[in-house]
């Protein structure tokens, strides 16, 4: 029998951004001064993030797993790559799509190849699938690539985590979803992930 363990969001702030008329937007090879790295994402909520890292926490890591930390908890939506620094406004406005809130259960996990260890839901809330849909057509405006690989709707809990096993009985995370975000990837020893705009 699976243990429910609820999660709520705040509200997060409606972004007020119109989508306007704009010439296709290019990604550029990462040049620390001209360009930085974007994605999209659901975003938890403090209560949210607290009951990932605790299904985190259940797991048993094998020595070596490169465990995500709490606060960069996630789900992709989409992810831009490298996008140029005077870019990044009309990004922000052009991603602005319609957003109706939903429940995702997250009541799957997993170990892919390369010991990426995951939490998934066993189905895809219609709403999430419209948001992707939404949002990639955004993206395809901006003239923004899309990743060609399939989406799949998953949390990183551990990436280098081979043999990783996650507990006997998985609970089941409900996570109420009230938004989406535009975050920033920055790399090397000051990097780590910041939220530049949310949305719903």
């Amino acid at each position: 029998m699976h243990r429910t363990v609820s999660t709520a969001q705040k509200p997060l702030a409606a972004s007020t951004a119109e989508r306007p008329a704009s010439p296709p937007l290019r990604s550029v090879a990462a040049t620390p001064s001209r360009s930085t790295r974007l994605f999209l994402a659901l975003w938890p909520g403090p209560r949210a993030r607290e009951a990932l890292a605790a299904a985190s926490d259940a797991w048993r890591w094998p020595p070596g797993s490169a465990r995500v930390a709490p606060e960069r908890l996630h789900l992709t939506l989409h992810f831009l790559g490298s996008i140029e620094i005077e870019r990044v406004g009309l990004v922000q406005a052009g991603v602005a799509v319609p957003f109706r809130g939903f429940e995702l259960v997250l009541d799957r996990a997993g170990v892919w190849p390369h010991g990426i260890a995951v939490l998934l839901a066993r189905s895809t809330p219609p709403a999430l699938a419209r948001l992707h849909r939404d949002l990639g057509a955004a993206l395809a405006a901006l003239g923004v690539p899309l990743e060609a690989r399939p989406w799949q709707p998953h949390v990183t809990l551990a990436r280098r985590a081979p043999g990783a096993r996650p507990p006997a009985a998985l609970p089941v995370l409900r996570w109420r979803v009230r938004g989406y975000a535009l975050v920033e990837s920055r790399l090397g020893s000051n990097g780590g992930y910041r939220v530049l705009q949310r949305y719903g």
